[in-house]
């Protein structure tokens, strides 16, 4: 990694000063390391207590109980365990700049980083069809989008990502063709960089990222324009307070689906870009910038709980239940919540 700003490096020294091939590593001044500790612990906090709110809310109360609602469970059940499993790794490794966790482990956290990201994006795909059903197709939603299905697409995004990420590390497909150059010039003791060469990168980008985001863009888009073929129709039969009332609920859509696919395409293109480029320019992409989109990436499991839950009114009032111990009482999870 190369700075040219004065005093942000303290100084370059190497993983494993005894041992051949150990990587470089950079050691921060005392006051960035702890600016950057405090600030990735607060990213990993809000992250695990963001998607156990909304775990345990549908787990307990029986009105949340429903096939939409099971994919924002298996959505927030996958970034919890990004929070708590690959995120505290990776911020001793994006700080330290070195891994001391040994190579197996170190297998083991990139393939579960590839598995728990690509599934994450996979059920975000999932539930914009469900609500492609449920605003587009209402007639059939009931029909379409069961029980079973939900459980089949649960099944299908945890299961082709376990198959890419561990896959992928393990069967060494990243570096398919390339593996002595690997070994010669990039492996090293006290690293844990997932190489990757222009095909491995482009098909990984296109399975994880392209395709679940076209298809997110193209429903999404399709929903915003019935919903506006919505409104517009009942405005034309409907009295003024109606008519503003569902200019309210045209708003309100226009609203969601933008910050829907504003968090996630602002928090995932800048990573898959650089992603597949940077095999193209040689590697030339500094590994500190890598870091930093990978923890941009890590952020959309932060906001996810914001955007798909915390939006609603019956959620808002699962959390403040929770948050007061009041579930603890008898008949809890029966309660009413208001469905605004």
């Amino acid at each position: 990694m190369n700075f040219s700003q004065p005093g942000i490096i303290e100084h370059s020294d190497f993983c494993y000063t005894s041992v051949n091939r150990s990587c470089p590593k950079i050691t921060y001044p005392t006051a960035i390391r702890i600016t950057l500790y405090i600030f990735f612990i607060t990213i990993i906090v809000l992250t695990m207590c963001g998607n156990l709110i909304v775990i345990i809310s549908i787990a307990h109360f029986k009105q949340l109980h429903t096939p939409t609602n099971y994919l924002t469970l298996s959505l927030a059940v996958t970034d919890f365990l990004l929070a708590t499993v690959i995120m505290p790794p990776s911020m001793v490794r994006t700080i330290e700049t070195c891994w001391y966790l040994g190579d197996v482990v170190c297998k083991i956290h990139s393939s579960t980083d590839i598995m728990l990201c690509t599934s994450s994006i996979v059920n975000l795909s999932f539930i914009s069809i469900d609500r492609y059903y449920a605003v587009c197709q209402p007639l059939h939603y009931q029909t379409k989008i069961t029980t079973y299905t939900i459980v089949i697409m649960i099944m299908v995004s945890w299961s082709v990502s376990a198959c890419v990420g561990f896959g992928m590390v393990f069967l060494e497909l990243n570096i398919l063709g390339t593996e002595d150059f690997y070994y010669n010039n990039v492996a090293c003791v006290g690293g844990c960089v997932l190489f990757q060469t222009q095909a491995s990168s482009s098909v990984t980008s296109i399975l994880c990222f392209y395709i679940p985001g076209f298809i997110m863009l193209v429903i999404y888009k399709k929903i915003f324009h019935v919903a506006q073929k919505q409104a517009r129709s009942i405005h034309s039969i409907a009295c003024n307070n109606v008519h503003s009332e569902n200019s309210k609920m045209e708003r309100k859509a226009t609203k969601t689906l933008a910050i829907v696919m504003g968090v996630f395409l602002s928090c995932w293109t800048p990573y898959f870009l650089c992603y597949m480029i940077d095999p193209i320019i040689n590697y030339s992409i500094p590994p500190a910038i890598f870091e930093m989109l990978v923890w941009i990436c890590y952020c959309n499991s932060t906001f996810n709980p914001f955007v798909y839950s915390f939006f609603y009114s019956w959620f808002r009032k699962a959390f403040k239940m929770i948050i007061f111990g009041n579930i603890f009482q008898a008949h809890s999870s029966s309660t009413k919540l208001s469905m605004d």
